[in-house]
């Protein structure tokens, strides 16, 4: 496949992340909210460096030679990767010096530089300095009995330059900005922030008593933080997972970020030690680690921020006159779907867990946790149903990379509490987002309930991440899930389920078969994909085959997209469109069938991406309720229909905005649309 066919991995992602940058560019929007996309398009970036850049490069030491699908070696990919990332950084320190910095002053929030402070707000930094601040910094030498010193991950630093004043002879010493303390130290206002550098920055004659401080200089690194486990090496997962963390810091340096003052003796310095090249080296003209800009979303400014809003209860869970509603009798009526934010993940999926933690008649609950909350409610809610003497089994997935640590902790607990915890299948990553609650139901028998979702198991991240959810009590879907678990947590082979599509065994072939009965329909064909990434090259290619049969491809995808639309005689019956705005669209949703004859429709966990499809556990759902049909089609309609923060991939590859005509925000629509359902429905 040559570059005409597919669109770089890494240039497509820096794509995205140009697309989040231009959020936090948007002179509408409230100023902490920019100020919050432009933590959030930092934090990316660190991310992506971390590991994305680091492969390319252990590739490249390595003289790997072969080329990703669209022909570009891991070389090529880095020149590229930097020119991008230079220009994206000049565009967000722009956003910053130029706009935001001087908007939220003008409001009253105020990032003051400690040179410009008046004595009353220096003596209050000072005091500040030696209680809080003076007694975790230490200043670390380079001397010939002080090697240079080991620069941590993500740290802040500072280079701190040093002459004995008898001797004349001058030193290096670092000293690292604690990141246990606040990126930014508050005056007493609330409203006004110093850099802590800054502040540790003028007080360096405290920390080098007795001698003349030459200069100083802020600089940043990035190391390779990827985990390598080799699983079917070790015989204890945990303890791998343990151990790489340890070695994660260790990482190979990738990024030195650096002022445009430092002087070029330092600069050589950092880059000897650290065994860099000056390719790595970006120079930074603005503050570094900008994704410390969080913080100020904290400052009591409702004015400067999105509006606040309270999700609402899915109408069939809301509760009534007698009391909360009993989620099991809800769910036996009919299948639920709950879409997130707009729907209450805490009186829905929570809620799912919580009742089936206290009900007598439950008898076992079965979950995977790829990510959750520090204080989940979840977590606590299965604790809970283990000390009740149910049999409770949990999934917990170690690889999930950055969660590693908080998996460990949580899983410790749960197995504590005498939850049964493993840890997946050797050589894949459990994805995939269930829970499956056994009940006796009287008469009835045994019956499952399972819910199958999009997003994680999260009660923080589902205020701000857009998942679907289904609740649902189908024999066959509980069967399946049954069968899921067995294949997760003993020596199943299961391959085949009755309605679940699962990778790595169904899932792609029977996409693959659906995506070809419907390009076998020509030009009455219409397949409409909702995702987060689309990478896979043989997905791509049988979607351009799709569209060269003339069946119309419409395509959602918020973040990669190695497919190239628009191409005449290719793929000029597929479009593509972004929709990147305050909540994280992170569902994925499949639907074949044009309007006026049978759909299907389909949602889960997976994005169609190779290791989604091949080399983990993932499971998709159908959805056959046909009220549940219309609430996708009316997302997939909405999202379609939006111009306000929509964007269009051409051709040529470039991203453009979707002009503006009607003004459709498809997050302020479906938040109406859900409180317009549950009005009517109250």
């Amino acid at each position: 496949m040559g570059s005409d066919r597919y669109r770089n991995r890494e240039l497509s992602w820096l794509d995205f992340n140009s697309r989040v940058l231009a959020i936090a560019e948007d002179p509408n929007l409230p100023l902490l909210e920019r100020a919050r996309f432009l933590s959030i398009w930092a934090s990316n970036l660190d991310e992506f460096y971390m590991v994305r850049v680091a492969g390319l490069k252990e590739l490249e030491a390595f003289g790997a030679h072969g080329n990703s699908p669209d022909g570009l070696g891991p070389t090529e990919q880095l020149s590229l990767i930097r020119e991008e990332t230079e220009r994206q950084y000049a565009r967000a320190h722009r956003t910053f010096a130029e706009d935001v910095s001087p908007g939220l002053a003008a409001a009253g929030v105020t990032l003051d530089d400690y040179d410009n402070l008046d004595d009353e707000d220096r003596s209050y930094l000072d005091d500040i300095f030696r209680e809080r601040v003076f007694p975790v910094v230490t200043p670390l030498a380079v001397d010939p009995a002080h090697p240079f010193p080991y620069i941590s991950n993500l740290s802040l630093n500072l280079a701190v330059l040093v002459r004995n004043s008898e001797t004349g002879v001058t030193r290096f010493a670092r000293v690292k900005v604690p990141p246990i303390l606040s990126r930014f130290v508050v005056l007493p206002d609330g409203e006004r922030y110093v850099p802590l550098e800054q502040v540790i920055a003028s007080h360096l004659g405290m920390l080098f008593p007795g001698m003349e401080v030459v200069e100083h200089h802020v600089f940043r690194v990035t190391r390779n933080a990827d985990l390598e486990i080799e699983e079917e090496e070790g015989d204890d997962l945990l303890a791998a997972i343990e151990s790489e963390l340890t070695r994660r810091g260790f990482g190979r340096v990738v990024r030195l970020e650096v002022a445009p003052t430092m002087t070029d003796d330092v600069a050589d310095l950092l880059i000897r030690e650290m065994s860099l090249s000056k390719e790595e080296v970006l120079v930074v003209d603005g503050p570094l680690d900008i994704s410390g800009l969080g913080v100020l979303t904290e400052t009591d400014r409702p004015d400067l921020l999105h509006d606040r809003w309270s999700w609402v209860t899915q109408p069939r869970l809301a509760p009534t006159p007698e009391g909360p509603t009993k989620i099991f009798d809800a769910i036996r009526e009919g299948d639920l779907l709950v879409h997130h934010p707009y729907d209450s993940f805490t009186s829905s999926v929570a809620a799912f867990i919580d009742q089936a933690a206290h009900d007598r008649n439950v008898l076992a609950i079965k979950q995977t946790l790829y990510r959750t909350s520090a204080n989940s409610p979840i977590i606590q809610s299965l604790m809970h149903a283990a000390k009740e003497g149910k049999q409770v089994v949990v999934l917990v997935e170690l690889k999930a990379r950055f969660d590693e640590e908080r998996n460990i902790e949580f899983a410790q607990k749960l197995e504590d509490e005498g939850v049964h915890v493993v840890y997946g299948v050797i050589g894949l990553k459990t994805h995939t987002k269930i829970a499956l609650v056994v009940r006796d139901d009287g008469d009835a028998g045994i019956r499952r309930y399972a819910h199958i979702g999009t997003g994680n198991y999260n009660d923080a991240t589902a205020r701000i991440y857009e998942d679907l959810g289904l609740l649902t009590a189908d024999p066959a879907i509980g069967a399946d899930l049954s069968d899921l678990f067995n294949y997760l947590t003993g020596y199943s082979q299961q391959t085949t389920y009755r309605k679940l599509l699962v990778s790595p065994t169904s899932f792609r072939s029977r996409l693959t078969q659906m995506i070809r009965e419907e390009s076998a329909r020509g030009e009455d064909g219409l397949i409409t994909m909702k995702m987060n990434s689309l990478v896979d090259e043989r997905m791509i290619e049988e979607l351009y085959a799709a569209s060269e049969a003339g069946c119309r491809v419409d395509l959602i995808v918020r973040g990669i997209c190695c497919l190239i639309p628009g191409v005449p005689g290719m793929s000029d019956n597929i479009t593509v469109r972004s929709v990147v705005g305050r909540y994280l669209e992170h569902s994925r949703v499949f639907r074949f069938g044009a309007r006026g004859r049978e759909r299907t429709y389909l949602f889960g966990s997976a994005d169609l991406m190779p290791r989604n499809l091949d080399r983990r556990v993932e499971a998709v759902t159908p959805v056959e309720d046909p009220d549940l049909q219309f609430r996708i089609d009316e997302i997939l309609e909405v999202l379609l229909a939006d111009d306000s923060l929509a964007w269009k991939l051409g051709p040529g590859t470039d991203w453009k905005r979707v002009p503006s005509e009607i003004g459709v925000d498809a997050h302020i629509t479906l938040r109406a649309l859900a409180e317009a359902r549950a009005a009517r429905e109250a």
